[in-house]
């Protein structure tokens, strides 16, 4: 090999490594920097949108619960059962019901969700009452639907309850924790703990 030649390899392969190395600090610069604040934000929407699933899961199913009463209370009727004054006030108790139900904010006070579980439970516990008088005396299959129904969605209603009482108990540990963070992910957040259904029950 001559020297000329000998010469032009070695600058050639100097350039290479030169343009190689430019490359990798290129790329390295260009590579976004993933911060505790971005894992944080993350971990704080996922949380958010678990509460938000739960919540809506529930009342979906209280939706359903309520629903059920009305077709009841109105199959009644319609049967011809003896009991129409009193079913009557149940209609018009079940529907004020919705208007009573607590929400996200107002659940903060104690005695909302009180009323509300209250309200619901009695106006089932009277329905059902009289659903099973009507079916002692008759083959109506659908009184015995509709009452499943209503069981089933209020057995619902509790466990997403409890689901979403998990996921705010997270939550309220998230915010307790990563207070010097929580501007910086959300601006508009007020750092305030979100109030739990289990404080409402077995006092």
């Amino acid at each position: 090999m001559s020297l000329k030649n000998y010469h032009t390899g070695i600058l050639i392969f100097f350039t290479a490594c030169a343009l190689m190395n430019c490359t990798k600090k290129t790329q390295h610069e260009d590579a976004p920097a993933f911060t505790k604040t971005d894992s944080l934000t993350d971990t704080y929407l996922a949380l958010q949108d678990s509460m938000l699933w739960a919540w809506n899961m529930m009342i979906n199913d209280d939706n359903r619960k309520i629903k059920a009463m009305h077709n009841l209370a109105h199959h009644l009727l319609v049967s011809g059962e003896p009991n129409k004054d009193e079913l009557m006030a149940l209609e018009k108790r079940l529907e004020q019901l919705s208007h009573l139900r607590y929400s996200q904010k107002t659940m903060a006070n104690e005695d909302v969700v009180a009323e509300y579980d209250f309200a619901s439970q009695s106006l089932i516990s009277e329905l059902t009452s009289l659903a099973e008088a009507a079916i002692g005396s008759s083959n109506d299959s659908t009184i015995q639907e509709l009452v499943d129904q209503i069981t089933v969605a209020d057995q619902r209603v509790a466990a997403y309850r409890e689901e979403y009482d998990s996921i705010a108990k997270d939550f309220n540990t998230f915010l307790e924790e990563n207070k010097a963070y929580l501007k910086d992910i959300d601006h508009s957040c007020s750092l305030d703990k979100k109030p739990l259904f289990e404080m409402t029950d077995g006092d």
